[in-house]
């Protein structure tokens, strides 16, 4: 065999004696490269510059730093005659070459590492070196972030233009039967659909203007019998129920039976009989009735007019009065007990005079509400509660509203007193004796 030849070793700075040596020599140092390139991690003996082996020190790297190295390398230009130990460069020298720093990156969350040994040139990056970071004071930037934007601008000003930034805010509705929930009586599972009905059915159960088919009876004789039985009814103590539909029955049966002038108070003590057995609990007895109208009539007159009345009604009594909506839009105008009684005394009023009769029993009871609360100035006189549950608005009530404050501000000079010395006293809040709406009488006087 062909011996293979042996070329010696140079030493670094010596010139080549055998020809090929240069690149052999070559060879050898890319094949150095490589291995150094693929045992990184790994311990390598490097020498210096004099050739003499550096002394060996483990140091603990972690596998990020040495990551970091490698990308610092591979990213930057390497000048002619470096070459990477162990994920350091290094010239021909062995000198290390400072790495290049990058810019500091967003870095995951730190795992458990582990720690690996890496040739003792290599240098931990001082705290000089590491990359610094521009942190906000927490006063600073609580700072920035309360200062308007220029589109926070641009729309107040847009909305202020337009008028939204005074828009008012819509109020909300009170739920007036909240704390009656555990009181069986007040049925607050169904108390709305009960005044649904009562609604849609208040045209059916009320008379219309009759006084042209009475030959013998008029509006003054019509007045002066109701300011009778609310003084017979105030006597008995009874309940309103039963005053309320002792008027609704006479004008059902006058507006379609003819009576006898002398036949009309007998009528009004029927009447009453008729209610006081459908509402009250000891209705009083025909012959304390027939006294109280001094014997006028007898008891057997008494009972065949009830006969009569029943007959001519169809014994239809269930009829919704004003008092009924009345309950209601008191306890939606959640006020205190002078407002009660002014409203009482207004839908009372009311009642007596024939006028009223072209409205339904819920507009006499809202407008009675009504014409209350702008008596005793109550702010705001009418609200969105009232409105859902009487159903109607401000303007829809004011003409009968007018009406009854009318009525009140005549009331004591009449000569038919019953009602106003009834709410004259004190039990009664003697709300009578206060003025009648000033706001509402202001408007009949401009008209």
């Amino acid at each position: 065999m062909a011996s293979r030849p042996v070329i010696q070793q140079q030493n670094r700075g010596e010139a080549a004696v055998v020809p090929g040596a240069i690149k052999q020599k070559n060879m050898a140092v890319e094949r150095k490269n490589r291995r150094a390139l693929g045992d990184i991690g790994n311990v390598v003996t490097v020498r210096g510059v004099e050739g003499k082996p550096l002394p060996q020190v483990s140091r603990p790297v972690t596998r990020s730093f040495c990551a970091q190295l490698l990308a610092n390398a591979q990213n930057n230009k390497v000048n002619e005659g470096t070459i990477v130990v162990d994920g350091v460069l290094r010239d021909k020298r062995g000198l290390t070459r400072k790495p290049v720093q990058k810019k500091a990156a967003t870095k995951p969350k730190p795992q458990p590492e582990e720690i690996i040994e890496i040739s003792p040139d290599t240098n931990e990056v001082s705290d000089k070196e590491k990359p610094v970071i521009n942190k906000e004071k927490p006063e600073e930037k609580s700072s920035k972030k309360k200062g308007p934007t220029l589109s926070s601008t641009l729309t107040a000003r847009s909305k202020a233009a337009c008028g939204l930034s005074n828009k008012p805010k819509v109020p909300q509705i009170v739920d007036i039967d909240a704390a009656d929930v555990d009181n069986h009586l007040a049925v607050v599972e169904y108390v709305e659909e009960i005044y649904k009905f009562y609604k849609s059915i208040e045209n059916e159960g009320r008379a219309q203007y009759y006084m042209d088919s009475q030959p013998e009876i008029n509006e003054k004789m019509r007045a002066i019998l109701i300011d009778w039985l609310v003084q017979v009814h105030h006597k008995f103590e009874l309940s309103p129920e039963t005053l309320y539909l002792t008027i609704n029955i006479l004008d059902r049966y006058l507006a379609s039976k003819t009576t006898l002038r002398k036949e009309l108070q007998l009528l009004g003590i029927g009447a009453m009989l008729i209610a006081s057995k459908y509402e009250e609990i000891w209705a009083p007895e025909v012959d304390e009735l027939v006294n109280i109208a001094d014997r006028t009539y007898s008891n057997n007159q008494v009972l065949a007019m009830e006969k009569r009345i029943l007959g001519e009604l169809e014994w239809n009594l269930t009829v919704p009065t004003p008092y009924m909506f009345l309950v209601r839009f008191i306890k939606a105008s959640m006020t205190d007990s002078v407002v009660e009684n002014m409203s009482y005394f207004l839908a009372e009023l009311g009642m007596m005079n024939y006028a009223t009769l072209m409205y339904c029993p819920s507009m006499i009871a809202a407008s009675a509400v009504y014409a209350a609360r702008c008596s005793v100035t109550k702010g705001p006189v009418w609200n969105e509660t009232l409105k859902l549950h009487t159903g109607f608005s401000e303007p829809q009530l004011m003409d009968c509203a007018k009406l009854l404050v009318t009525f009140h501000s005549m009331a004591a000079g009449e000569k038919l007193r019953g009602i106003y010395r009834k709410y004259s006293s004190s039990e009664r809040g003697a709300v009578a004796l206060l003025p009648p709406a000033k706001s509402l009488l202001a408007h009949l006087a401009t008209n």
